[in-house]
């Protein structure tokens, strides 16, 4: 593979410093990026949530009747090429909409399922034909597409599946057997990609369309939220799927299936935040209007703790959201593609995989945390579905098993580290080596801030990445190659490496930002106040991990160390978050908020 800039290639933030002038921001949209979610928003509050009643009790025909109105505004082919009928939009461009349509849960993930994971794998796999037959209905809406994976046995372990997929003596057919579960869309779907092991053994993905004999759905799951979305079992009964419906090569599905699953992380982490976004908008609203002992509750310390604890946290994953789209979308345009399998696939899908787990992880827990504030906000009455944060709360949940578990996901994040290590594409044992020697050195660490706010957070960062690779090292000499299997110490690692790709993207994102005067002091809070948070989460994983790993006099030298790298001297964070909350109400919304003066 040819060698990226250091700021394109995956998992580098670790090992280098980036330039803020190399990180894109939202601030950064242009007019016509801008459009694209302004016509996802009015989409929104004159179709769905006008709607929303009869779309939670899932109205006969009203989801794909309003799908279709989404495709004709071109809100499902956004990143299809132009050929096939899509916009070829970026995917800078594209985070915008997908944040729109996650105002209602039930509805962000129908569009999010058939977006992502159900039309990419044709998109990025499949021949001219089969695009040509399939692909532009997808983009239109004209159809509905679903991807099944997941089985009753084999959840997060995906390649444990047992449906077969055996060709038929005329050589004309597969012959599917075996059932799906929580395949979203099921019940709309008119094109299935579905994962089957020829022969029993090797993972080959398909194309298959809901009228191809031997295709049925089950019953309706009856799921604590997403209800206007549809889940259901996807029943394989000798399915015949005509041979030029094989998607990629035979025994190749794990390739499909994996780097798709990457590329629907991301989209989820960035479906999240749009919900998170409309959640804060919901809380900040009820707190203004919310009287008690006289006066509206958000005047109180506590609840603006937790209005601007949520902005904080929504600044510091959409600007992970933001820098990952724009570099996937630099790599794309390199037309690079990762040759070294079969079949080759583009090599944007495969660099940022790591970015892309973090994204699934950080967001899918922000927005949680957000929902539940947003209904503690609201005391009682947020518990009743009168109101809009227990239907938000259900939703949220779904967002942590969905694309691969967390707790997957979080042992992904190291472990792909190392495997890229050992192919030799990702210098992690010269980094540690270097790291360890540095850190060995007893010379105090200077302060470098020179009366710049945002300095000590960026230095602190700095040395929080030699404190993942510190752990890292500490780790893998303990176990070797039987680090995987210890999972917490594996964990608490990905915890660390989640913060600091969520806090230097906020950060970078302030320093970006100091042209605007408008934003610059918002900004500047939102950054600061995430890494003041975060340090004290990356001590504490790094304290848990080496206790794991050693003990007495050694153990106690290894805490010096991270005390020195995580010195920090906590910020005023009560000022910090009044100021926040202040502003939040004034302007009324986490996007006002980051453009307000």
């Amino acid at each position: 593979m040819k060698e990226l800039p250091a700021h394109l290639t995956g998992g580098n933030f670790l090992l280098t410093e980036t330039d803020p002038g190399l990180v894109f921001t939202p601030e950064e949209l242009s007019a016509e990026q801008r459009l694209m979610a302004a016509t996802a928003e009015k989409f929104m509050e004159k179709e769905i949530l006008a709607n929303l009643d009869a779309l939670e009790h899932q109205a006969d025909g009203l989801m794909p009747k309003l799908f279709r109105k989404a495709g004709e505004l071109g809100l499902l082919g956004m990143g299809v090429p132009a050929e096939y009928d899509g916009l070829g939009l970026d995917r800078a461009t594209t985070v915008g909409v997908e944040e729109q349509l996650t105002r209602l849960g039930g509805f962000g993930v129908t569009c999010g399922a058939h977006c992502g994971i159900g039309t990419q794998p044709l998109q990025y796999f499949g021949t001219e034909a089969q695009k040509k037959k399939y692909l532009g209905k997808l983009a239109t809406g004209e159809w509905i597409g679903a991807y099944a994976l997941s089985e009753a046995g084999s959840g997060s372990d995906a390649l444990g599946l047992r449906t077969k997929a055996t060709l038929s003596p005329d050589g004309k057919h597969y012959l599917l057997n075996g059932t799906k579960m929580w395949i979203s869309n099921a019940a709309w779907a008119d094109l299935f990609t579905i994962f089957a092991k020829v022969d029993g053994q090797q993972v080959t993905a398909f194309l298959v369309e809901k009228t191809f004999p031997g295709v049925s759905t089950g019953k309706e799951e009856h799921k604590l939220g997403i209800k206007s979305s549809s889940t259901r079992r996807v029943i394989l009964e000798d399915a015949q799927v005509p041979v030029e419906n094989l998607l990629g090569e035979v025994g190749k599905g794990a390739y499909i299936a994996f780097n798709i699953l990457n590329l629907g992380r991301y989209k989820l982490g960035a479906g999240a935040i749009g919900a998170a976004k409309e959640s804060l908008k919901v809380a900040t609203r009820y707190a203004q209007e919310r009287q008690q002992f006289g006066r509206p509750i958000a005047s109180f310390g506590l609840i603006q703790q937790k209005l601007a604890q949520m902005a904080i946290n929504i600044f510091a994953a959409e600007s992970a959201i933001y820098r990952t789209a724009a570099n996937m979308d630099a790599v794309a345009a390199t037309g690079e593609m990762m040759d070294s399998t079969n079949p080759p696939f583009p090599r944007a899908l495969d660099e940022f995989a790591l970015e892309c787990s973090v994204l699934k992880v950080a967001c899918s827990e922000i927005l949680d945390d957000v929902a539940d504030e947003t209904l503690q906000i609201h005391g009682g009455y947020g518990y009743t579905e009168e109101f809009s944060a227990a239907r938000t709360c259900r939703d949220s949940r779904i967002n942590r098993i969905f694309e691969g578990t967390n707790e997957i996901n979080r042992l992904f994040i190291p472990g792909l580290l190392m495997r890229r290590a050992q192919r030799g594409r990702f210098p992690l044992v010269a980094a540690i080596t270097k790291v360890t020697k540095e850190l060995l050195d007893p010379a105090p660490l200077e302060d470098s801030s020179g009366g710049d706010e945002l300095a000590p957070a960026q230095a602190l960062l700095v040395n929080a990445k030699k404190l993942a690779l510190f752990v890292s090292g500490v780790a893998f000499q303990k176990f070797g190659e039987k680090l995987a299997d210890e999972q917490e110490v594996v964990g608490h690692l990905s915890d660390i490496i989640i913060d600091i790709y969520l806090g230097e993207s906020a950060v970078l994102r302030a320093r970006k930002g100091r042209k605007s005067a408008g934003s610059a002091a918002a900004l500047s809070d939102l950054a600061l106040g995430f890494v003041n948070d975060a340090v004290g989460r990356m001590e504490l994983h790094a304290r848990h991990a080496l206790a794991a790993v050693s003990q007495g006099d050694e153990l106690r030298a290894q805490l010096g160390i991270v005390r020195r790298l995580m010195r920090w001297t906590p910020l005023n964070g009560v000022a910090l978050q009044r100021r926040l909350a202040k502003r939040l109400c004034e302007v009324g919304s986490y996007p006002a908020l980051v453009a307000s003066k």
